[in-house]
């Protein structure tokens, strides 16, 4: 009779089950967990390269630690996909990143070993340290590990939360997983031992040990004993620091040890094992490799790997999408490089996004005119606004979603000084899979309530470019420029870039009764709808809006007294954007049109998912939009 082996992880469902295995079992396991990864990555998309690299990591964390009463937060999230699976959602997670499945990263609701949501970087360290304040104020004894990556170390949240739990002295573990230094083996064997002997029992009794019993030479002078306890205290940052400097955090008042392999099971095993019995605020530094395992990301070294779509994974060859149309990330930079050749004083920046942002395009042409300021948006912003006020005209390109970091700056350093500082906001509207962490839906919204801010959003290739050009000749204070994630309509960018008068609308069909007033990629939904008003036998006016700040009030005048319904539509929330401002201004005329303004919930978040489905459910299709349209003209009649 033939045995049919089955995998290991079939039997895993829990932390619980992780406990049980001994090291060769987690060896076979974590083999697995790439295998069962790449499989399902392959066929729907997602994070590979990160979550390849964390995989002993989460393995000795479970080993090591009691979930869920035991605290894991995972920065950003993307690297935990490890842990999805093995807290009760192996059977799951072919549906990750898809409509009604599971999200891409933590989420509380999904399950309660998701401690912590996170989306955004560097937010892990301060979300642990919280965790570890209430744990001590409810007199609970459960660890707390916050899990940081090197990139999402240069956010400046990390750098405030290290500071604050210095000071407080709460027990808990920050693990930086650093992914972008290699350990060679010469060098590999050395961290591994000082380690070993810095966490060593042995090794902190002895220095507990001489350190008591140098108090005792205080009665035979006390320079004596300062002098002998500076002398050990310089042996273990000698120690420390061959490798690395352990300085930094250690003046914070945190304990730093490592370097580790972050693929060596047995060590990191060790190291929690050990780390469990010395309190205070601690930082382990693991040394790992994105895409391990998985040969074509090992070798990535543009970083397609750390998220993307279907690829074949046999050959590593990315599955084209039917749609080969540039994307708005690509137009904006050839925009950007064409208005640079013209313009010497633009410079572009960006926060640890080059790729996504377009900036990247830039770089190859005027690689010294452009700016990589890390995770670190609030920074960049002020940096942007430095320039300015040296004659430079910054380009500052961030997703939708990433700028609201940096609200603060936006309004205090930028536009209160009037400072001429060209926003860029890429992934603006609904993003799909990612889901409500990186919905841009509030940035017609926040952009708008700032005074003095001009808002556009193109409806096409072309007039993205154009309002690069228009923005680049307001120099009376900032201008944000939205536009959403993947292709336009397709249209090539042809003819020379035009300067668009400020808040002058666009009036693409002429009706009458009804008028549809859209905003950006919107603009193209509504066309849909004066296609199906126009053979249920309805005219209605089309209007391409471009700017959501400012309004001319001649031009939209002239709508309001003419047209029984006026609708406004948004890839955005209702509350605050291009609809609210449409009304405000019909309010400031006396002009009193039934109004339809439609665009995404104030308080309900959209979840992940393909966007016209989402944009179905939400009753934001062409459709839904001419059903709402038919019945409130049946009312009117």
């Amino acid at each position: 009779m033939e045995l049919v082996q089955t995998r290991l992880l079939d039997r895993v469902n829990s932390p619980d089950d992780v406990r049980a295995l001994d090291i060769t079992q987690l060896r076979q396991l974590a083999q697995e967990l790439r295998e069962f990864i790449v499989t399902h990555v392959s066929k729907v998309g997602g994070h590979l390269s990160p979550n390849m690299g964390t995989i002993e990591l989460t393995l000795a964390l479970f080993k090591t630690s009691r979930q869920p009463d035991d605290h894991i937060v995972w920065d950003v999230g993307h690297q935990a996909y490890a842990h999805k699976i093995l807290t009760g959602r192996r059977d799951a997670f072919a549906s990750i990143r898809q409509h009604g499945g599971l999200s891409g990263f933590l989420k509380r609701e999904e399950s309660p070993f998701d401690v912590f949501g996170a989306g955004h970087a560097s937010t892990s360290i301060s979300a642990a340290l919280g965790l570890a304040v209430a744990r001590d104020a409810k007199g609970a004894k459960n660890q707390v590990f916050a899990v940081i990556g090197d990139g999402s170390l240069t956010g400046g949240m990390a750098f405030e939360a290290l500071n604050n739990a210095g000071a407080r002295n709460e027990d808990f573990t920050v693990i930086l997983n650093d992914n972008k230094m290699s350990i060679s083996q010469n060098v590999g064997a050395l961290p591994k031992h000082l380690n070993r002997l810095i966490t060593d029992p042995r090794w902190l009794k002895l220095r507990g040990d001489v350190w008591d019993s140098l108090g005792r030479l205080d009665k035979l002078g006390k320079g004596l004993a300062q002098g002998a306890r500076a002398a050990i205290g310089k042996l273990e940052d000698a120690l420390k620091g061959a490798i690395l400097p352990a300085s930094y955090f250690e003046n914070l008042g945190i304990q730093y040890f490592g370097p580790v392999d972050g693929h060596d099971l047995p060590a990191l095993v060790e190291v929690f094992e050990r780390l469990k019995k010395i309190s205070g605020p601690k930082l382990l530094h693991v040394v790992t490799q994105k895409g391990k395992g998985y040969e074509p990301a090992e070798n990535d070294g543009t970083g397609k790997w750390h998220g993307l779509g279907a690829f074949d994974k046999e050959t590593g060859k990315v599955i084209p999408t039917p749609d080969a149309r540039p994307t708005y990330t690509q137009i904006f930079g050839d925009s950007l490089v064409a208005l640079m050749e013209q313009h010497s004083d633009v410079v572009a920046l960006t926060a640890a996004m080059p790729s996504g942002t377009g900036i990247s395009i830039v770089e190859k042409r005027f690689p010294t005119r452009v700016y990589d300021v890390g995770i670190a948006e609030q920074h960049g912003v002020t940096f942007a606004a430095g320039m300015a006020c040296e004659g430079f005209r910054p380009v500052v390109a961030i997703y939708s979603t990433f700028l609201q970091r940096a609200y603060d700056q936006v309004v205090h350093d930028v536009a209160i000084q009037h400072l001429p500082v060209i926003f860029c906001l890429d992934r603006s509207g609904l993003v799909g899979a990612d889901g409500p962490t990186h919905h841009g839906v509030l940035d017609l919204a926040y952009m708008r309530s700032i005074q003095g801010m001009v808002v556009m959003a193109p409806s096409n290739e072309t007039e993205l470019r154009d309002m690069l050009w228009t923005a680049y000749d307001h120099k009376d204070g900032p201008v944000s420029i939205r536009y959403p994630r993947g292709a336009g309509n397709g249209a090539a960018v042809s003819g020379e870039p035009k300067l668009l008068e400020l808040g002058v609308p666009e009036v693409l069909r002429q009706g009458r009764k009804v008028a549809l007033l859209g905003i950006g990629n919107m603009v193209g939904v509504l066309e849909g709808v004066a296609d199906r008003l126009k053979g249920l036998g309805h005219e209605a006016t089309l209007v391409n809006a471009r700017f959501a700040k400012p309004l001319s009030p001649s031009h939209y005048d002239a709508i309001l007294l003419s047209h029984d319904l006026v609708v406004t539509l948004e890839d955005g929330v209702k509350q605050g954007g291009y609809g609210s401002g449409v009304l405000e201004m019909a309010a400031d005329l006396g002009r009193t049109p039934r109004f339809l303004v439609l665009g995404h919930p104030a308080d309900a978040f959209v979840t992940h998912g393909d966007n016209k489905r989402l944009f179905a459910e939400l009753g934001l299709d062409a459709d839904s939009i001419t059903d709402k349209i038919c019945q409130i003209l049946g009312a009117l009649v």
